[in-house]
């Protein structure tokens, strides 16, 4: 790939829009920012993956009446308040995969968000290169995101053009596979994501062998589907955590869209270390990535996957997920890399660790993806529990005085990331057994993550973390008081609060939150099964400790921005 200095110079101010560079062309492809999969058949035309591990293009040859159209527009970058390091990290890969098209010969036009051409949509951009240009079609991949498919084909509708949309070519699920129970009707459901799952393994032949009985199906090797149970250690520092590999050859782009972004005034919050930086945003690094992820950290993955600590906050995980969800990396390969690991490994990896990480990918990540096709757009408006509270300003800066919310919100601050359990049973915990609106929270986590697109955050904020779905995802709600923290983290050793304490000056406010949470929807849990125990450890307490525990929850609700 050409050096990031030419990179730079290429998408500089001057977008390049002159007719004598755009003569002849047929058809115009937009690539959006989350759309960077070099081993598409766009640019392969003889290459059919068939949802396999794929190979980067060498075959192809490029067709001179084809030109690719890449812009950053500002709809995208103001459509919710982003962390730098995500708005660094998307228009870095773009630009970089925009001099990749240009090594392999391809005619491509750039225009960057500073670009005084760029008329910041695309469908006008759109609309005046085929001016320019004399094409006559459009063509353009799904967006994997809601909003976008439905503006997108909106806008195109309006168009001059012939449109044609193709299938990214990037996941492993059809639709079939997601079997949903009473389609069409009102009492349709989704499959339970472990049911897929284990269909996800059949049908790509993952982690599979043969059976060892008469009917010859095959099944999961070493006799289970899932090492769950085994993968829920907390971390005291041993082993330790290697660190993540670093990028130098990406800090001259970063400056640069840095300087372009500041230049076009666009709002964000967090902050970056360019020099520091972690995410790789070439094809060519997130391969590296890849490497080390599976070499130094895969080992170690699945025992400490839930662990949470303030010490480290990648500690065993892959880093990866930035650089699959924009389709630097294909899932399959980053699959078959982990099971060959494994393979390799002479018992080195357990199962245990490469299960989960397969899991993450095959798994939880597919479905997802297509839970949210599925359910949208009414998924975006469930909020069952009716929680109505505005979320706590300390959520954008960190300042609380509970430890476990100060670390995981400074360090997400700091890294545009925190793993699945901050999320889920830190950040996502409070505001679940707080009662903070979905919508508030949605925004939060959509702005904050460097991997947050829609399509994989709603889905995880409001339907499996805050079960404002009334579960369709989650069959009961991840919710956790201070003993989980105490046992999973680290976080309460430096804490001012006490965990064991429900009540009183010094007692952990997760506590009396969530027993308020059970008491506030005890008619809803008494007909969950899995929320039985709980409701059992409330109906214990004494009447006296009852009303105790919430008007200490009361407390904390009406003070929230105090904590």
């Amino acid at each position: 790939m050409q050096s990031n200095q030419q990179s730079n110079q290429q998408h500089g101010k001057q977008s390049g829009l002159q007719t004598a560079e755009l003569k002849g062309v047929r058809a115009l492809r937009l690539i959006l920012g989350d759309q960077l999969s070099s081993y598409h058949s766009w640019y392969a035309p003889a290459a059919d993956t068939h949802g396999e591990a794929p190979g980067d293009n060498s075959t192809g040859k490029p067709d001179p009446e084809i030109l690719y159209v890449m812009m950053e527009i500002l709809p995208e970058t103001n459509y919710t308040l982003h962390h730098i390091q995500k708005l660094l990290a998307v228009f870095g890969a773009m630009r970089n995969f925009a001099s990749w098209l240009r090594d392999q010969g391809e005619r491509v036009v750039y225009l960057g968000i500073n670009d005084t051409e760029n008329q910041q949509s695309f469908a006008e951009n759109l609309r005046h290169i085929a001016e320019l240009s004399g094409a006559r079609v459009l063509e353009y991949q799904e967006p994997d995101e809601y909003r976008l498919q439905q503006q997108l084909q909106h806008e195109f509708a309006e168009l001059p053009l012939e449109v044609l949309r193709v299938s990214t070519e990037h996941f492993l699920s059809a639709e079939e596979d997601f079997k949903v129970k009473d389609a069409g009707s009102a009492d349709a459901r989704a499959p339970i994501m472990e049911s897929f799952y284990r269909h996800m393994r059949r049908k790509h032949n993952v982690l599979m062998e043969p059976s060892s009985d008469s009917k010859g199906a095959a099944q999961p090797l070493g006799g289970r589907w899932n090492f769950d149970s085994e993968n829920r250690k907390p971390w005291r520092g041993d082993p330790a955590a290697p660190p993540p590999p670093q990028w130098p050859d990406q800090d001259a782009l970063l400056h640069a869209v840095q300087a372009d972004i500041q230049a076009a005034g666009i709002r964000s919050f967090g902050s970056v270390e360019i020099e520091g930086f972690v995410w790789p945003l070439s094809r060519e690094n997130a391969l590296t990535a890849l490497k080390d992820f599976v070499k130094h950290r895969l080992e170690h993955f699945g025992p400490y996957e839930d662990a949470l600590s303030a010490k480290e906050p990648f500690l065993f995980h892959s880093l990866l997920s930035f650089a699959l969800n924009v389709k630097l990396l294909h899932p399959r390969e980053v699959i078959d890399a982990a099971v060959q690991a494994f393979m390799a490994s002479q018992g080195r990896i357990s199962e245990a660790s490469v299960e989960g990480f397969v899991r993450q990918i095959l798994g939880w990540r597919e479905y997802m993806r297509r839970y949210y096709h599925w359910a949208m757009p009414e998924f975006k408006q469930h909020n069952v529990l009716s929680a109505e509270r505005s979320l706590p300003s300390w959520y954008w800066t960190g300042e609380c005085s509970m430890n476990c919310m100060a670390k995981t919100i400074d360090a997400s601050l700091q890294n545009a990331y925190a793993h699945h359990i901050q999320r889920l049973m830190v950040t996502g915990n409070f505001a679940l057994i707080a009662g903070i609106h979905p919508d508030e929270l949605d925004e939060w986590y959509l702005g904050i993550y460097i991997d947050a697109f829609e399509w994989v955050e709603i889905t995880n904020t409001r339907g499996m973390s805050q079960y404002a779905d009334g579960g369709g995802i989650a069959t009961k709600p991840y919710a956790a008081a201070g003993a989980y923290m105490n046992r999973m983290s680290d976080y309460c050793r430096s804490c001012s609060y006490d965990p064991k304490k429900r009540t009183g000056e010094k007692a952990c406010p997760l506590n009396a939150l969530y027993w308020d949470f059970i008491a506030r929807h005890h008619e809803r849990w008494k007909h969950n099964a899995r929320m039985a125990m709980p409701l059992r450890t409330w109906e214990r307490f004494s009447s006296e400790e009852q009303a105790a525990i919430q008007a200490q929850a009361r407390q904390h609700l009406d003070h929230m921005e105090d904590l």
